[in-house]
Formats: C-alpha cells, sequence, structure tokens
C-alpha cells in the first residue's frame, strides 16, 4: 500500500516537473522577437497582436514547408490554447483574473506559433541559399 502511494506521489510529481518544463520552453521560444515578414502574412501589428490570432497564424505555420525532414508541428500548444481558453471561459465566471491569465496565456500560445513561423523560414531560406551554392 505505502509503495503504491510512493509511486503515486512520484508520477505526479514527475508530470508537475515536465509540464513546468514544457511550459518553461514554450515561454523562451515565445519571447523572442517576431520576423515583420510573419507579422505581415498574418496581418497584424506586434502590439496588436493577442491570442485571437492564434488560428491565423497556425494556419500560415501549417502552410509554411518543412525542407529538412518532418517536424512535429505546434504539438501540444493548439491543445494548451484551447484548454487556455476554456478554462478562461469556465473560471472567469467566478474570477475575472482567471479571462486575464487565460488571454495572456492565448497570446503566448500565438507569439509561440509567430516565433516558429520565422524559424522554419529561415531554416527553408538558408537550405534554398546551400543547394544554390552546391
Amino acid at each position: 500500500m505505502f509503495s503504491a502511494m510512493l509511486f503515486s506521489i512520484a508520477m505526479v510529481a514527475l508530470f508537475q516537473f515536465a509540464l513546468y518544463y514544457w511550459r518553461a520552453v514554450l515561454t523562451g521560444v515565445a519571447s523572442q522577437p517576431i520576423s515583420s515578414r510573419v507579422l505581415e502574412a498574418a496581418d497584424v501589428e506586434e502590439p496588436q497582436l493577442n491570442g485571437a490570432h492564434f488560428p491565423k497564424l497556425a494556419g500560415l505555420y501549417a502552410l509554411t514547408p518543412e525542407l529538412k525532414g518532418s517536424d512535429g508541428g505546434l504539438g501540444f500548444v493548439g491543445v494548451y490554447y484551447h484548454l487556455a481558453g476554456k478554462l478562461g471561459q469556465i473560471l472567469g465566471r467566478f474570477a475575472p483574473s482567471a479571462t486575464t491569465w487565460s488571454e495572456r496565456e492565448q497570446l503566448l500560445c500565438a507569439r509561440y506559433a509567430a516565433v516558429q513561423i520565422a524559424r522554419r523560414l529561415e531554416a527553408n531560406l538558408a537550405q534554398a541559399a546551400a543547394l544554390r551554392s552546391s
């Protein structure tokens, strides 16, 4: 019984660590500057970028080819975006700060998608230049 309880606590702690690590990586990528080309393609200016632009940016990401091989896409970011939105809607009725948190998290997802588009475009341009030079 004790070993099962200890195992359960360890699994919860491991899951919590993995979640915090994943969110730290997400925040680190999203804090990078966004390319003006990406903002222009999304038809948005950086000060006006918000979480509502995530679906548009995710669509642009899907349209951007990956020349170096298969990429996992945006991964769990889309799921996190929708989960944060739903939690904001549900909990926002009881606590207005939940709505603010939800909007902040959705903006984080939108910024992440924009940075990933810019990374993919830069990688494609570098690979095209390498193909031309060889």
